[in-house]
């Protein structure tokens, strides 16, 4: 059975169980709720049912795959698998506000319809909701105190999250950000969300502490090897290919990898970069040149192999079992040898 098979399978459920944690009360304010699910990629601004992207559930799903490879009934991943996607999507809804974005997933953000003072709200009503997922949904599926278990697991992981998110803003105003402090940032920003998805779905298979482990350790490689390939696609990938524009990070002075190793090794770099005023086509062209000379691209490249190695190491290590575990490891062939 291929991966796609999964997916197929998966997604509805995600999304049944999603929405069945994001249904209104009675008596709920309308727009409180449809802003979420607006967000959600469910209805349009003015409520009317949508079938806009609402994001690729890499995450509930990864959740899903790793509790059927331990052996575990799918349904005790269910509850774990939406609190995750849930706290990723009130990262995101913040994030936008943060990063001042008005578009998301090619719709206007939820805080260029409405506000930032509403989309603040509403994204700290999807981290309430995600930790609500759990209980809302565990009856019959999950004991108590797994789901205490997996409540600490979320906690910990949301730590995680806006700690590498106070760490990406705090380098906009910083000139001496180190490679070292980017990879503690992206630990926590991109890396936890994926290792607790993979932690998640091992505990309620059922799985011993050493293969929960393995997984956590997993998924965090996973994520880390994906941004770091992220990196060298939005500085060197093929626009075409991407949907990007070419060098993208360095149109728009992004402190990625790349470019922090670059500066951290070339004079003519952070003089370059030491500018206010926006790049044209020349300099664009000087910085991936500049790049290139001190070996940024070969560096970042070893280091996303490096990474990927980790990755399989430990998910060899969990010993996934049956067609999920086969499809765990095509997900990661999925992920990590991709050109967009």
């Amino acid at each position: 059975m291929g991966l796609s098979t999964f997916f197929d399978r998966y997604l509805p459920l995600i999304e049944a169980d999603l929405q069945a944690v994001l249904t209104p009360p009675a008596g709920s304010p309308p727009l409180f709720y449809r802003m979420l699910h607006y967000h959600m990629g469910w209805v349009g601004p003015d409520g009317e049912p949508s079938k806009a992207n609402g994001g690729k559930r890499i995450r509930p799903v990864l959740c899903l795959l790793t509790c059927a490879a331990s052996g575990g009934p799918l349904d005790a991943a269910r509850p774990p698998a939406a609190a995750i996607e849930l706290i990723h999507n009130f990262s995101l809804l913040h994030d936008d506000i943060q990063d001042r974005s008005p578009l998301r997933r090619n719709r206007p953000t939820a805080w260029s319809i409405w506000g930032e003072v509403q989309a603040i709200n509403a994204g700290d009503s999807l981290f309430t909701l995600a930790h609500l997922a759990i209980p809302r949904l565990a009856e019959g599926r999950l004991d108590g105190e797994t789901q205490a278990r997996m409540l600490t697991i979320t906690d910990e992981t949301c730590l995680a999250l806006t700690c590498g998110q106070h760490l990406d803003i705090s380098f906009e105003d910083r000139a001496d950000v180190t490679v070292d402090e980017y990879l503690e940032m992206i630990g926590g920003k991109t890396a936890a969300l994926l290792s607790a998805a993979a932690r998640l779905g091992a505990l309620a298979a059922g799985a011993d502490e050493s293969v929960q482990a393995h997984y956590a350790a997993f998924g965090h490689c996973l994520g880390m090897a994906f941004q770091v390939l992220d990196d060298i696609l939005d500085i060197w990938g093929d626009p075409a290919l991407t949907g990007k524009e070419a060098a993208i990070d360095i149109r728009q002075r992004k402190k990625s990898l790349p470019v922090l190793y670059g500066l951290e090794r070339s004079p003519e770099l952070r003089d370059l970069y030491a500018t206010s005023a926006p790049f044209d086509e020349a300099q664009v062209e000087q910085a991936v040149s500049l790049l290139d000379a001190v070996g940024a691209r070969d560096y970042a490249e070893s280091l996303a192999r490096r990474y990927s190695d980790e990755t399989l190491k430990h998910l060899d290590a969990a010993q996934p079992q049956g067609d999920a575990g086969q499809a765990l490891y095509a997900l990661v062939d999925r992920l990590l040898h991709r050109d967009r």
